[in-house]
C-alpha cells in the first residue's frame, strides 16, 4: 500500500484511480439516460469538485453547460459549520435543468446552503451529484440522486479533495494514516 506524506500528517491508499474512473462512468451512464436530449447545467462546487466534474462532463454523451460556484465550509480537517459563497451563478437559470457536482457530501451544511440559494432562482430540477457521501455523518432530508462512492467519517484527500489545501492532484484517494 502506498504512503504519502501531506503537510505534517501522513496518508496510505484508499481507492486507487481505476475504481475511481469506474464510479464515474457509473454516475455518467445515469446521468446520460436522465438528461438524453436535454442541455442541463453542470454546477461545479470549487475548489474540489474539478476533476471529478471534468472526468464526468467528458463521459457523458448529453449536451451541457458548465458554472461554478465557489462555496467552503472546512478548516483543516474539520468541517466549522459555517458556510461562506465566495463565487456564485452569474446568469439566468430559471426554467433550467441543474446538476450539482460536488467531491464529498458530509453533513449537507454546504449543500443545503446551495440548494436555497438555487431555488431561489426557480429551475427546473435540481439534481444532487457527488464523488464520495459520508451518510453517517448526513443531517437533512433531502436526497443525494447520484453517489459514485458511498465512504465512511475517513477524511481523505486526492483526485480534488485536499489537506489544507495540498493533495488535490493525486490520482488516488488516500486516507490518514493514524498506524
Amino acid at each position: 500500500m502506498d504512503k504519502i506524506q501531506l503537510l505534517d500528517r501522513r496518508f496510505k491508499t484508499m481507492i486507487p484511480a481505476e475504481e475511481i474512473d469506474a464510479a464515474v462512468q457509473r454516475v455518467a451512464d445515469k446521468l446520460n439516460e436522465r438528461y438524453k436530449g436535454k442541455t442541463p447545467i453542470f454546477l461545479g462546487v470549487l475548489s474540489g469538485a474539478f476533476l471529478f466534474l471534468s472526468d464526468l462532463v467528458r463521459k457523458t454523451t448529453f449536451d451541457s453547460r458548465l458554472a461554478f460556484v465557489k462555496i467552503s465550509s472546512y478548516e483543516g480537517t474539520q468541517s466549522t459549520g459555517n458556510v461562506k459563497q465566495h463565487l456564485g451563478i452569474d446568469f439566468d437559470i430559471e426554467g433550467k435543468d441543474i446538476i450539482i457536482v460536488e467531491d464529498i457530501v458530509e453533513t449537507g451544511h454546504s449543500m443545503n446552503y446551495l440548494l436555497e440559494y438555487l431555488r431561489q432562482r426557480n429551475p427546473a430540477s435540481i439534481a444532487i451529484c457527488t464523488l464520495f457521501f459520508k451518510p453517517e455523518k448526513f443531517l437533512y432530508e433531502y436526497d443525494i440522486d447520484y453517489v459514485a462512492m458511498p465512504i465512511g467519517n475517513e477524511f481523505i484527500v486526492g483526485y480534488g479533495l485536499d489537506y489544507n489545501q495540498i493533495g488535490r492532484n493525486l490520482k488516488d484517494i488516500y486516507v490518514l494514516d493514524e498506524d
